[in-house]
C-alpha cells in the first residue's frame, strides 16, 4: 500500500512542479513541463522505494518503468477529462497501478 501511495504522490507532485516550471516558459510549456516532471518523479519514487527497502533493488527498474508508463496513461486521461475534476484526480491511480504491474511482471520473470 505504501508503494502505491508513494508512486501516486510522487507522480502527481512531479507533474505539478513541472507544470509550474513550464508555466514560466509560456503557456505551451505547461504541458511539456508537467510531462517531464512526472516522468522524472514517478520512476524516481520507485528507486526511492528500493533505497528505503520497500521493494527489492532488482525490482526497482521494472517498477520505475511501470510507473512511467502509468504516468503517461494518466496524463492522457487527465488531458482528455479536464472538464471535470474527477478524471484528472482519478487518473493518478494509473501511476501506482503501473508501478505495481511492473513490479509484478518482474516477479513473474524471476520464476
Amino acid at each position: 500500500m505504501g508503494l502505491f501511495v508513494l508512486l501516486i504522490v510522487a507522480g502527481g507532485a512531479g507533474g505539478l512542479a513541472g507544470s509550474i516550471v513550464g508555466a514560466a516558459a509560456g503557456k505551451g510549456a505547461i504541458l511539456i513541463g508537467g510531462l517531464l516532471g512526472g516522468l522524472i518523479a514517478s520512476p524516481g519514487a520507485a528507486y526511492l522505494a528500493a533505497r528505503l527497502h520497500w521493494i527489492e533493488p532488482s525490482e526497482a527498474t521494472s517498477t520505475a518503468l511501470g510507473a512511467a508508463l502509468g504516468f503517461l496513461a494518466a496524463a492522457i486521461v487527465a488531458v482528455n477529462t479536464l472538464s471535470s475534476p474527477v478524471g484528472p484526480i482519478m487518473s493518478t491511480l494509473l501511476i501506482g497501478t503501473g508501478g505495481l504491474v511492473g513490479r509484478r511482471l518482474h516477479a513473474r520473470s524471476d520464476r
